[in-house]
């Protein structure tokens, strides 16, 4: 089944469309001088294409951030998640949400370094999740630029190195470049030429509408008429759309930018006197602000709240019904994250920023909890803690109590151990309790056994057989007996 996307239109009236798998296979440049409608392009590509197709736009202005309101784009500020831009790109292509990568705010560097990581991570992932995707990327002569400028010369190295695997090798990894730029000769050229397809905008430069005559079979003598092209039109060639140059007028679209161009709007009418005070004087927002009064004294705080206590809140049923709603739906997503072989190992940091993503992925509702209370729940769920009988028991309380006095990266060994007195199973084996811990270290397992046993918390001791057998002195409780993993350290 062949799938169009609708463009605009043609000269001469007709439907302008690119055909999908076409431009997937065979990838797009977009170049026009700043006001030339580049942009609005782009963005009436991406809406239309949205419902089929995966897509990650490069945004180094935030232009694109409204596309998630309307077509459910996840935006992703790098300047927030910068230490794990390879990890959520890899989630990124595993799970196919389409995003925006929200460069703005950072300087250019930054910028540079922050999408090679990025690009990276997508071009990089494994062979099982290489399912289309289009990639666009506004202001690419920032990210491939043909000469060095004002960047250092590691992140430009970094930056060119991502943007050529993306238009080079991307194309059997399901990546589909669509590059956008004000300047083909500020573009490097082994980027811009594995590019197919081509739609070329408003152009004043001549060395510019000569590159751009070349690149759609055109003569010398026509490339005056990119000087001529109004905004929103352009010039198209390629594969996918076309295979003799036409022009193409863009179609509107349903999102809008969150800048937008200048609008003239008329200049306040202020005497020349007055106009004189207002830059010379302050005025009444910049005047000092009085000094706060003195916090009151404890005393004056008591008193208050002996005289007015409220009545106290009670949540109506539908709160507690989202929150109960919202508690099943963190559960979940922990207990997905834990099911995968290397969550166990993974820093907390590191299993947090996870989790937020998945968090706005799957749109749970309120505010995620916060790192004190996804350390206690992830803790829970490495000791394999989970809605059992015996856990929900009344008895099971008293364990959680004792294990409050540990250390939070020791809890969840402890209350491994305890699972297993609790219900008669026997010791767990080094390897277990290494996981727990989120080492892959058998010593570092029994050395946290010593630990805890040093602490008066747990006693250990072997059976004839040499099997473990851990009792939990506070408690009364004894695992059945273990054989402990003599695996080197």
């Amino acid at each position: 089944m062949t799938i169009s996307v609708d463009i605009g239109a043609k000269s001469n009236g007709q439907r302008a469309a690119f055909d999908l798998e076409e431009l997937l296979a065979t990838r797009l440049l977009v170049q026009g001088n700043s006001g030339s409608g580049k942009s609005h392009l782009l963005r009436r590509l991406l809406e239309q294409s949205a419902p089929w197709v995966q897509q990650c736009v490069i945004d180094p202005e935030g232009d694109f951030v409204t596309l998630a309101d309307a077509f459910g784009h996840v935006v992703i500020d790098a300047a927030s998640v910068e230490r794990e831009l390879a990890t959520i790109a890899d989630r990124v292509r595993r799970h196919r949400v389409s995003v925006v990568f929200n460069l703005e705010g950072l300087e250019v560097d930054k910028q540079m370094r922050a999408a090679a990581l990025f690009l990276n991570g997508l071009f990089e992932a494994d062979r099982d999740v290489w399912y289309p995707m289009l990639v666009v990327v506004d202001e690419a002569q920032l990210f491939a630029p043909a000469a060095s400028g004002d960047a250092d010369e590691e992140s430009r190295r970094q930056s060119l190195g991502a943007m050529t695997n993306l238009m080079c090798r991307g194309r059997k990894r399901g990546l589909a470049g669509v590059i956008a730029t004000q300047r083909l000769a500020k573009l490097a050229k082994n980027v811009a030429a594995e590019a197919s397809n081509f739609l070329m905008g408003r152009t004043f430069l001549d060395i510019d509408m000569a590159r751009a005559a070349d690149l759609l079979g055109m003569e010398r003598r026509q490339a005056e008429t990119f000087r001529n092209l109004e905004r929103g039109h352009f010039v198209a060639l390629g594969p996918a759309i076309g295979r003799r140059p036409e022009a193409v007028r863009i179609g509107a679209v349903a999102t809008e930018p969150r800048g937008g161009g200048p609008k003239l709007t008329p200049l306040p009418e202020t005497p020349t006197e007055d106009a004189a005070g207002l830059i010379f004087r302050a005025g009444p927002a910049e005047m000092p602000k009085p000094r706060a009064a003195p916090p009151p004294s404890a005393a004056d705080v008591l008193a208050r709240l002996a005289e007015s206590k409220p009545e106290p809140f009670a949540p109506s049923p539908e709160d507690l019904f989202a929150g109960a709603e919202r508690d099943a739906a963190v559960s979940a997503i922990i207990t997905e994250m834990m099911a995968e072989p290397e969550a166990g190992f993974q820093p907390m940091a590191l299993l947090y920023q996870d989790f937020l993503v998945r968090c706005r992925i799957a749109r749970v509702a309120g505010e995620p909890p916060d790192l004190p209370r996804f350390r206690k729940e992830i803790t829970l769920a490495k000791a394999g803690v989970g809605d059992d009988a015996a856990v929900a028991s009344g008895d099971w309380d008293q364990a959680t109590l004792v294990a409050a006095a540990l250390p939070d990266d020791v809890r969840g060994v402890f209350l491994l151990v305890a699972r297993a007195a609790l219900t008669g199973a026997p010791c767990p084996s080094d390897a277990e309790i290494a996981r727990a811990y989120g080492t892959r270290s058998n010593g570092r397992a029994r050395r946290l056994l010593a630990y805890m046993e040093e602490r008066g918390f747990i006693a250990t001791a072997t059976d004839l057989r040499g099997a473990r057998i851990v009792t939990l002195p506070d408690l009364g409780w004894r695992t059945a007996p273990g054989l402990a993993e003599l695996a080197a350290v």
